[in-house]
Parts: structure tokens; sequence; C-alpha cells
């Protein structure tokens, strides 16, 4: 019995399950991918998943900026 039986072509993802879209960046917290491409990988060509992959770690999926924490709730608790 051979094993060429078994073996498949899987398409490679930069999927973490960790599936969150942040509402602001519109990007997936785990991968970084937009829900566009996230619903569109299946059918990109293998080209097109790698143009994209290879951007991913350009991309911030989420704001770094720090939204104030304490000092802003007083300041706004003063005002």
């Amino acid at each position: 019995m051979s094993d060429e039986i078994w073996r498949r072509d899987e398409i490679e993802s930069p999927c973490t399950k960790v599936c969150q879209i942040h509402p602001e960046t519109r990007l997936c917290l785990g991968c970084a991918r937009s829900i566009e491409e996230i619903g569109d990988w299946s059918r990109l060509t293998p080209e097109a998943r790698q143009e994209i992959m290879a951007d991913l770690p350009n991309r911030t999926p989420a704001p770094t900026i720090r939204r104030g924490g304490r000092a802003a709730r007083l300041k706004r608790q003063i005002t």
C-alpha cells in the first residue's frame, strides 16, 4: 500500500485559531488577515496567498496606543 493515497495538498494558512476581528482595523487579531481575505482564502491562488502571507508581518491588527487607562477615566470624571 502506497502512502501516496493519503497525501493531500493542504492550503497553507496563517490561521492561529484566535479569530476575532478588531472593529477599527478590520483585521483578525490572530492572523492579521482582513475578513475579506479570510473569506476568500480557499479560492485564492497559491501565489495570492503567498503574497498576503508575506505582508502579514508588516500589519498591526490592533492599535498599539493606550486609550488612557486610569488617568483618562479620572479626567472624564472631573469634566
